[in-house]
């Protein structure tokens, strides 16, 4: 019984008697049979994360904010990939919610129907996260991407720029980046500017890709003034090419990115960007999940963050 108590952490164990027993089980190399206690519990210490890719270096960052709001607790985050497939997110969830989590942190608003039905059924709190811009099943965590767009359209134009080339992912397959297109376009069109060129591409987010389109587009459009990518790695390997070729940035062509990526701060020239907030972002979700959990009285709804522009050295002061 009192090892019982101590692998389950409950019960009154002394810490001399506590430390005994976890020395002799990690001398054993014993771990406890959590689908046993589930049985009882209904419920598993996982929480249940859910995210559109591993290779796209905005969602590691949002991992390390979850992590860390967790590595105190019992819970642990456990990672499925959708691929951006609403197919693959269905069979996801219903894999991980067969598991009975205590809790969900699943990217994006727009789900399936039968996924919607599935997180609404599960009984669990179930933080959306990354967007703010829709009605979430339960609760939410994120920035509106449709206000991002919106507010560097409004800086660019604010900086003089007028011939506007775009280049980021289909639409069709992130929603985020659609809504950050459909807010930048709106900006620019109470400016009295439209975009003058724009390229799509469905693989995945690289510096050789943004290198690639930003070649053909100035070949294309020589003419253009300013370049807006729909994230940070396809405008760094923009920025590159632009710096090999010799063209004078911010001030004969400005560019610019989305989600500050730690990883791209060591570059020579630092890339105008909009921070997303995704360590905060995963650390009020799991926050979240926990307060719920705890009984606290953690309201539904939607908890919207501020991105905050950073010009870097490719966006003229206005």
């Amino acid at each position: 019984m009192t090892v019982s108590r101590v692998l389950r952490n409950r019960g009154d164990v002394s810490p001399a008697t506590r430390e005994k027993v976890l020395e002799a089980a990690k001398t054993l190399g014993y771990v406890p049979n959590k689908i046993a206690g589930a049985l009882a519990s209904q419920q598993v210490n996982l929480v249940a994360v859910i995210i559109p890719s591993v290779a796209n270096m905005v969602f590691p960052e949002v991992l390390g904010g979850i992590s860390r709001a967790l590595e105190e607790t019992e819970l642990q985050p456990v990672v499925g990939v959708t691929d951006y497939s609403p197919d693959k997110e269905e069979k996801v969830l219903y894999e991980m919610l067969s598991w009975r989590p205590s809790g969900v942190i699943i990217a994006g608003l727009e789900h399936s129907d039968a996924s919607r039905a599935m997180l609404a059924a599960a009984g669990i709190p179930v933080v959306e996260i990354m967007d703010t811009d829709g009605a979430p099943i339960d609760a939410a965590v994120g920035i509106s991407h449709r206000r991002a767009g919106r507010e560097m359209g409004k800086a660019i134009l604010e900086a003089g720029y007028r011939k506007i080339g775009f280049m980021g992912t289909k639409l069709g397959l992130d929603h985020r980046a659609r809504k950050r297109f459909e807010g930048f376009t709106e900006a620019l069109a109470k400016g009295g500017v439209e975009i003058q060129d724009q390229e799509f591409y469905s693989d995945g987010s690289a510096l050789a890709k943004g290198r690639e389109m930003t070649e053909a587009m100035m070949i294309r459009s020589p003419d253009l003034d300013f370049l807006y990518y729909s994230n940070d790695m396809i405008g760094a390997g923009g920025l590159l090419w632009l710096t090999e070729k010799g063209y004078d940035v911010p001030d004969r062509l400005g560019c610019a990115g989305f989600n500050d990526v730690q990883l791209l701060q060591g570059l020579p020239r630092k890339l105008a960007t909009m921070d997303s907030c995704r360590q905060e972002i995963g650390r009020r979700a799991a926050e979240i999940i926990l307060g719920r959990l705890n009984g606290d009285d953690t309201p539904t709804g939607k908890v919207e963050l501020t991105p905050r522009i950073n010009p870097g050295d490719t966006l003229r002061l206005s």
